[in-house]
């Protein structure tokens, strides 16, 4: 008997016309361009981001060099838990759509709906944010001429990425992926260089700045434990917004080449992408830069000048730096702008062809590019030019800020899915031995999530119940994404009539054919593509 999740499909499949003008029905398709090293490049940069590099500094400050260890740490964990939930549901169904597509086949329609619409809201106006924020990174050089224009340039860059195709957004990413990755790696290495005074000062500052100004901060003055607590969690807030974006993969798996054999390969590294570039570049941060240093205080904001990294170096007595990591990123700017509009895009289309969304945006060209629904991406974009006013630069100030919250909202639907999912296969008596990729971490993994991120979520506002430190725009721009999305899950729910899946029902089967037989031997044979591979 076909079941329900199957009637669904074909009830939102494009009409298409066979050459002999008789109707046939094909559901709108995207073209699987995305080779390995592309996947690996971008999983590798989600994770890498303007997190690492500038907003460490702000947790520097509240939680001191253990509070940024720890708090980093914590939500790596959690990243990692996320990464392996999401990495083998994709790895058996890399579908287009990606965890959206997934919440509404295993959990509910609803679901799917509202996180489907909650990911397209945080990376469509995520979008304009980063392209704003590369005409402030460019004003570091030149801050003459009007932002408008480097916006324009920056724009221009990305939406000829987007409109080439998926493989040309993959290339891209790689090349923008491992400008991030040298970049961190570099900095690592002259940070340990710094510390064990190899710098022209010739001072070995060593773990001197856990023993002064000490390994904690009392956060707003605040004594005893609970200041060095709030401190820490200061820092675990700021950590789960520079780890948001890690799951994009998934949105890249419906496009990917032989997705059940490079999926699992990006996934079962994750753990030292996290460990490599967070955790050691954290641990590195505590040993050059002082929690109470005032350039932090006073860094310009947005360029490199804030970057902990770069005051470290400066300390040290290297003054050419600012300039070149300011540089690198720019290009990580690029690279966030061009993902952004890589995945609000995609996303857009996973909810038109799950019905979510006016078929219109369904439609593709012949080498699958979705054109209407990255149209929309970068008609969104154009709200970048709202920060040369800086009145209506502060309007879209607050849209911008929700988007942290709904990333961490993702994260919380996704292991509701997982679980689903786990329960789902455990019912039907499906062996996940079998699965492409197991994730090692089972169904605690996914409970995991689900507690840790729904706790973040409700105190991720916390500082605002402090005495004297309440500010409305604050509160509504942390606490407004979680109504919302209860409001896009009921009111579909209510609308549509839909009905939690029972386990028992879940299709694990449909498309399964496909996707193996979209399955081919990507073997490398050139000596650049051998390197890649390994690399």
């Amino acid at each position: 008997m076909e079941n329900d999740y199957s009637k669904h499909e074909k009830d939102h499949v494009e009409n298409t016309y066979a050459e002999d003008g008789t109707e046939s029905i094909t559901p709108p398709t995207l073209q699987r361009q995305l080779k390995n090293r592309h996947i690996a490049m971008i999983s590798i940069g989600g994770v890498i981001g303007t997190g690492l590099f500038l907003g460490t500094a702000n947790a520097l400050m509240h939680g001191g060099p253990a509070g940024l260890l720890l708090g980093y740490a914590v939500m790596g964990t959690i990243c990692f838990a996320v990464m392996n939930c999401l990495g083998e549901m994709v790895s058996y169904l890399p579908v287009p759509g990606g965890h959206i597509k997934l919440a509404e086949r295993f959990v509910d329609p609803a679901l799917g709906f509202a996180m489907g619409w909650n990911y397209w809201y945080n990376w469509v106006i995520v979008l304009p944010a980063e392209l704003s924020a590369a005409a402030v990174l460019i004003n570091y050089w030149n801050s003459t001429i009007n932002n408008a224009a480097w916006i324009t340039i920056c724009l221009v860059i990305v939406v000829a990425i987007n409109f080439m195709g998926a493989r040309a957004y993959g290339e891209a990413e790689f090349w923008f992926a491992s400008i991030k990755v040298l970049t961190i790696i570099g900095l690592i290495i002259l940070g340990v260089i710094i510390a064990a005074g190899g710098g022209p000062n010739h001072i070995a500052t060593g773990v001197s700045y856990w023993g002064n100004p000490g390994p904690w901060v009392q956060y707003k003055g605040i004594p005893g434990a609970l200041g060095r607590f709030l401190g820490f969690f200061a820092v675990l807030i700021q950590a789960a917004f520079s780890y948001i974006g890690t799951e994009i993969v998934a949105i890249a798996a419906g496009e990917a080449r032989n997705p059940r054999k490079n999926i699992p390969k990006a996934i079962r590294k994750v753990y030292i992408r996290i460990v490599l570039f967070y955790l050691l570049g954290t641990f590195i941060i505590g040993l050059i830069c002082a929690s109470n240093d005032p350039k932090l205080l006073t860094g310009s904001g947005g360029d490199a000048a804030s970057s902990p990294f770069v005051i470290g170096i400066e300390n040290a007595g290297i003054p050419i730096l600012p300039h070149i990591i300011n540089a690198c990123l720019l290009t990580s700017a690029w690279s966030a702008a061009s993902s952004d509009m890589y995945t609000s895009s995609r996303a857009l289309f996973g909810l038109a062809i799950s019905g979510s969304a006016p078929k219109l945006f369904a439609k593709t060209t012949k080498r699958g590019l979705p054109y209407p629904a990255l149209i929309v991406s970068v008609l969104f974009s154009l709200l970048a030019y709202m920060a040369v006013s800086k009145g209506a630069w502060v309007v879209f100030g607050y849209f911008s800020n929700m988007t942290s919250v709904c990333g961490l909202i993702t994260w919380t639907f996704i292991s509701i899915t997982y679980i689903r999912f786990h329960a789902g296969m455990k019912a039907q008596g499906m062996d996940r031995n079998s699965l492409p990729y197991k994730s090692p971490l089972g169904i605690f993994g996914g409970w995991y999530v689900l507690v840790s991120t729904t706790l973040i979520i409700f105190l991720s506002g916390w500082q605002v119940f402090l005495a004297g430190e309440w500010d409305v725009s604050s509160f509504v721009t942390q606490y407004l994404p979680i109504p919302f999305a209860v409001i896009l899950f009921v009111g579909y729910k209510l609308v549509k009539k839909t009905h939690w899946n029972r386990v028992d029902e879940m299709d694990f089967m449909t498309g399964i054919a496909e996707i193996e037989a979209d399955t081919d031997d990507e073997v490398p044979t050139t000596i650049m593509g051998k390197f890649f591979n390994a690399l």
